[in-house]
Order: structure tokens, then C-alpha cells, then sequence
């Protein structure tokens, strides 16, 4: 397979003054930096960029090259899969690695959504869904989610304190996270209940259950496990699986979230490894309900019993199985095209003992789940530390 042996990684938020191109020059001269590399060594670069308007400037992929004139005439290609666009761009990655057409692969993500007015947002945001059929549902892709938790309650009753401890649990880790868009504990009680700084905003879902609209760019260098294993430091994929479902809700039951199980089973698989031999994971939580539904999908809980693995304390930072000891989207931010690559650098770091006061005790496995759309595009990796 292959390994990360560079990392870097913006605060997430609202960032000032920052353009998509500023933010990809900022990661990519970092990342290059940390892996020790030179741009002239560099023989690909991948940007996952999914804009659907939230960028005048499209056709991104070029603005890589600006972090550094050597980059000049490096091949350079955008990829986008919805909210999955950051783990698109590194399976892409890693597909040339082990096509050994490139030694060395410059991964980018990146969104800024922060300038966008808010009703374009949720436009820009539908453009996710399958519009002829949910085009014009109340609250644009929260109302999606608010739909899938409504039959998900519908199905095995109101699930709201297990999505409040959800909330809560992913704002108490973001606390320790230094990129993270919100670095506040709200406590319990404040995702729990309905008030006029937590509204309801789509069906059961308050505003403490959807992610953050945000800006920001993580980087990864990507090589092949011989040169990986001469660096300073080094994170190899176990596995990577990649499961694509049918768009239209209508052609599935979105409360199983069935391509998310089968890439968790393929990944898993490859690997040859179980999910409790996993020390952590990062899973996409872009609203509580996924979160909740993603257990049961990787196998953590039966089908109906996700509940149990937060009010249980599993999930949480010393519990059985950490999810979203980075505080997740929910709390670090979603700035769509960043967000996969994001996952695999903040897992990286934990694997390699770099994540500072976000930092478990000797972590050896990591599992990522990163989605586009309602389940999907669904990405699963899994890393293990190598130096």
C-alpha cells in the first residue's frame, strides 16, 4: 500500500483574510516541510475540492502549484465526491503509489465556505442530494439528515439524549483540539435541550447536532512503503475501501447506511483485522444522527442499538473504541473538501504521538469513515504507525 510522512492542517472557522488559494499554498508548503521533502521531488499533486459555488474561482487544481515555482508542470488534478472530496483525493493518491507512476504524491484540501451568504450555502450544500427528488426539501441538506433521523426515531423511538451526548461529547474533545472551529464545552444540558441559542433547525435535529460552516486546507505527502520506511516518521494504510451507493434516498433504506457497513467490511477485511482491535476512529459526524447510525454501520452496535455506545461511554476518549477525539466535524468544522483529508492528517498525528493535548495513550490503529451525500460515497481507511 502506501504512507503518509507529512502532515499539516489550518484552523478551522471563519479565517479572515484567507482565500481557497492562500489556504492551499499555506498546507502544501507545510506538508511538504514536515515530510522533508523538496517541491522538485514531488511527482503528483491531488486536490480535493468540492465548491459547488462557494468558490468564483473553479478549476482549483493549478493553484497548488503557486505554493512553490519548482511545481511547475507537475501533473495536478481536482477530484470532488461530495463530502467525501478530501478522502477521494488521497485514494486517488494512493492508487498511483501503487500504480508506482509517482514516488511521491502532494494530497490538498481545501474549502471556504464562510463568505458565501447563508441561503446560497444551503444551496450550494443540496447540490449534495439527489435533487429531483429532495431538491426542494425545508432546510436544505439538514433538512435530509432531519429527515433520516425522523425515520430513524420513527423506527427505534426518540434517540434525542443519545444525540445530545453525541453533541456533547464531540464539543468536550474539540477542546482539545488546536484547529478546531469551536473550542468550547456546551455541556449536556445545552445539546440537550431546545432554546433560543439551540434551536430545532430540521425535524428532531437542534443546531447542537449540525456541523459548522467553515474555511480551511489539510495537507498529506503520500509514498511508498520502501521510502516510508527511511523517514523520520511514517503512518501506512492498512487498507483503504472505497463503496459508492445509489444516490436517490428512494433507492435505499437511509436509516442502515449500507454502503458505509460494506466499506467498513472491505476495509476491515483487507486488513485483517476486527473493529475492537482498532484504538480509535474519526467518523463522519457532519449531524449527530450519522454518527449515531455510523455504529451500528462499522459494526460497533446492532442495528437500533447505536444509542448504547454513547450513553455507555465507549466512544468516548478512554473509552473501548474513541470516536471523534478530535472533536469531529461537529465540532472541528466541515469545510467540505478538507474535511477527508483533515480525518487521515489528525489521525496520522495520533498515530505518530504529535496531537499534543488531543493525544491518546499509545495509539496503534486508526479507522476513518469519511461520506459524500446520505451514505454514499463512503470512504474507510485504516492506519497503523510504522516509525
Amino acid at each position: 500500500m502506501a504512507a503518509m510522512v507529512g502532515w499539516a492542517h489550518t484552523p478551522f472557522g471563519k479565517l479572515a483574510g484567507e482565500t481557497v488559494e492562500t489556504l492551499v499554498v499555506r498546507v502544501a508548503r507545510e506538508a511538504m516541510a514536515d515530510a522533508g521533502i523538496g517541491p522538485e521531488e514531488v511527482d503528483e499533486i491531488v486536490l480535493g475540492h468540492f465548491n459547488a459555488g462557494f468558490s468564483a474561482q473553479d478549476f482549483t487544481a493549478a493553484l497548488v502549484l503557486q505554493a512553490d515555482d519548482r511545481l511547475r508542470f507537475k501533473p495536478a488534478t481536482r477530484v470532488e465526491n461530495a463530502c467525501a472530496t478530501g478522502s477521494g483525493a488521497i485514494h486517488q493518491g494512493l492508487k498511483s503509489i501503487a500504480a508506482k507512476t509517482a514516488r511521491f504524491v502532494l494530497v490538498v484540501g481545501v474549502e471556504q465556505m464562510t463568505t458565501t451568504p447563508g441561503p446560497q450555502i444551503g444551496e450550494n450544500l443540496l447540490r449534495a442530494s439527489y435533487l429531483p427528488e429532495d431538491g426542494d426539501i425545508p432546510a436544505g441538506f439538514a433538512g435530509v439528515f432531519g429527515r433520516i433521523a425522523e425515520l430513524y426515531f420513527q423506527r427505534y423511538g426518540d434517540q434525542s439524549d443519545a444525540l445530545a451526548r453525541i453533541a456533547a461529547k464531540n464539543h468536550r474533545n474539540g477542546v482539545k483540539n488546536p484547529y478546531a472551529q469551536m473550542r468550547k464545552d456546551l455541556g449536556y444540558e445545552f445539546c440537550r435541550t431546545e432554546s433560543e441559542k439551540n434551536p430545532y433547525v430540521a425535524g428532531p435535529l437542534k443546531r447542537t447536532d449540525c456541523s459548522l460552516v467553515s474555511d480551511g486546507a489539510a495537507a498529506v505527502v503520500l509514498t511508498d512503503l520502501g521510502t516510508a520506511l527511511g523517514r523520520p516518521k511514517a503512518v501506512a494504510f492498512r487498507a483503504a475501501a472505497h463503496v459508492q451507493d445509489f444516490l436517490p434516498m428512494s433507492k435505499r433504506d437511509v436509516v442502515r447506511f449500507e454502503g458505509c457497513g460494506e466499506a467498513w467490511r472491505r476495509a476491515l477485511g483487507e486488513a485483517g483485522l476486527a473493529l475492537a482491535d482498532l484504538s480509535f476512529v474519526e467518523t463522519h459526524d457532519c449531524f449527530t444522527i450519522a454518527e449515531l447510525i455510523e455504529y451500528e454501520a462499522m459494526g460497533l452496535t446492532g442495528e437500533g442499538e447505536g444509542a448504547r455506545a454513547v450513553l455507555d461511554g465507549w466512544t468516548e476518549p478512554d473509552g473501548r473504541l474513541p470516536v471523534n477525539v478530535s472533536g469531529g466535524l461537529k465540532a472541528k468544522g466541515h469545510p467540505i473538501g478538507a474535511t477527508g483529508v483533515s480525518m487521515h492528517a489528525i489521525s496520522a498525528m495520533q498515530l505518530a504521538g504529535e496531537a499534543g493535548d488531543m493525544q491518546l495513550d499509545g495509539p496503534e490503529l486508526a479507522g476513518i469513515f469519511n461520506m459524500g451525500g446520505a451514505a454514499v460515497a463512503n470512504y474507510v481507511s485504516i492506519l497503523q504507525a510504522l516509525r
